[in-house]
């Protein structure tokens, strides 16, 4: 079983949206997931209360509770596990972090998102945890051409000194849709641009953490 915690300290970050991707992603993909909500707000139970079509699991907790949930979770048979993480609530996201096999930071390409996410690319990596950036919410590229925002936002991601993922999550309606149905882009609109990022966001992910045999083994 792997782990993967989807964090980020600002709030509107997208970070349930892609933390319900995944797991979804997973599934979909013949890996039994589980969500682990450790946000109060309990965002990624809600959206998966929702669905019709069965599967991923999901488990209202708490950071202190995770150790233990990881056990039940190996015991049960669950092959990827993922943390959604409170934003701006250190304790908790401390204890995602040492549970974690994976962090995924992510960052919208604004100000306010990249000095939000310095203290926790220190926290990872004190805890010399394996640590990769989502850009998440990004403006659409014009004929292949990043907007500045964004070209800004890269420039600075290498000040905090780790892997920005290549694959960048742009600012699409059908995010939103999808998760209001309880289900992913790749199940509602499989044709679209935003289903691709999240099948090559997850193959990414996949391969980072199972390594590239073990991934193409459930393919």
């Amino acid at each position: 079983m792997r782990t993967i915690a989807v964090i980020a300290r600002k709030g509107g970050s997208g970070k349930t949206t892609l933390a319900v991707h995944l797991a979804l992603a997973a599934h979909l993909r013949g890996r039994p997931a589980l969500i682990a909500d450790t946000d109060a707000q309990r965002s990624s139970s809600q959206v998966l209360k929702g669905r019709t079509e069965g599967g991923p699991a999901w488990v209202e907790t708490s950071g202190p509770k995770l150790f233990a949930l990881q056990l039940s979770a190996l015991r049960e048979g669950v092959n990827t596990l993922i943390i959604d993480t409170p934003a701006a609530i250190e304790e908790e996201i401390s204890h995602a972090i040492v549970a974690a096999d994976l962090c995924l930071l992510v960052i919208r390409p604004t100000f306010l998102d990249l000095a939000a996410a310095i203290q926790t690319a220190e926290i990872v990596r004190r805890l010399r945890k394996p640590a990769l950036i989502v850009v998440n919410q990004a403006p659409v590229a014009r004929n292949g051409v990043e907007p500045p925002a964004v070209k800004r936002a890269l420039q600075a991601l290498l000040l905090m000194r780790l892997p920005v993922i290549p694959i960048i999550l742009r600012s699409r309606a059908g995010y939103q849709s999808a998760l209001e149905r309880g289900r992913s882009v790749e199940e509602m609109e499989p044709s679209t641009e935003a289903a691709r990022e999240i099948a090559e966001l997850w193959t990414f992910v996949e391969t980072f953490v199972f390594g590239r045999d073990a991934a193409q083994a459930v393919r």
